[in-house]
């Protein structure tokens, strides 16, 4: 029997949203227990993934440029030379901060309630226009890019672990797949709300507010 999906609540109401996914990616209760039971093998190579991940946006201009954007909090630690960037400088600390904790959340999370869900949807929405900032607008090719490496990491992790037996590591596999492209989903809607307002005028925050953002 043909399941009816309300277009309107896909594009409006995020729970909603998230259930849909869920259903067609078959993403359920035990794959959050599967997240779950990778956190602490994963956990004591996070401080190893975040430096991994911002050397490799740092190994392209097209990305490292992104880094140069002055942010809220960080006018003092800011430069304009990318020459005088370095990944330990205090605004790339704080990224690689900000990343180890949204993937310690992520495994942690036991119950997808919609405070999470509402989190998972800030990640993609500040990385957009639609923060309210639009002087910190990724192209969206550097985000599925950098969630495609972020997940092959995790997988790299996984496959090298010897603690498990193979049934856990194929179920945290998927789990870690179907996350990631649920994920990307949320990246992707704000990205089109984006695209959709892109041609009404919006108003220019002052000077002073400057968007931190999560990642890039």
């Amino acid at each position: 029997m043909t399941e009816h999906i309300n277009n309107n609540l896909v594009n409006t109401n995020l729970r909603y949203r998230f259930n849909y996914l869920s259903k067609f990616l078959n993403f359920t209760p035990d794959d959050i227990a599967m997240l779950n039971a990778f956190a602490p093998i994963l956990s004591p190579r996070i401080p190893v993934i975040a430096d991994t991940v911002y050397q490799k946006l740092f190994s392209f201009d097209i990305t490292k440029h992104y880094f140069l954007i002055r942010n809220q909090g960080f006018d003092k630690f800011s430069c304009d030379d990318e020459n005088n960037l370095t990944l330990e400088s205090a605004q790339m600390t704080f990224r690689k901060d900000m990343l180890s904790m949204y993937l310690k959340r992520v495994l942690t999370q036991s119950d997808w309630n919609d405070t999470f869900l509402q989190y998972l949807s800030q990640v993609g929405q500040m990385h957009t226009n639609q923060a309210g900032s639009s002087s910190i607008n990724i192209d969206y090719i550097h985000i599925n890019a950098l969630l495609g490496f972020l997940e092959h990491l995790l997988i790299d992790v996984l496959w090298n672990a010897d603690t498990i037996d193979e049934k856990t590591k194929r179920g945290i596999l998927m789990a870690v797949n179907k996350f990631f492209w649920i994920q990307n989903d949320f990246f992707t809607m704000h990205y089109l709300m984006s695209i959709k307002d892109s041609s009404i005028p919006t108003k220019s925050p002052p000077a002073s507010e400057k968007s931190k953002c999560c990642w890039i």
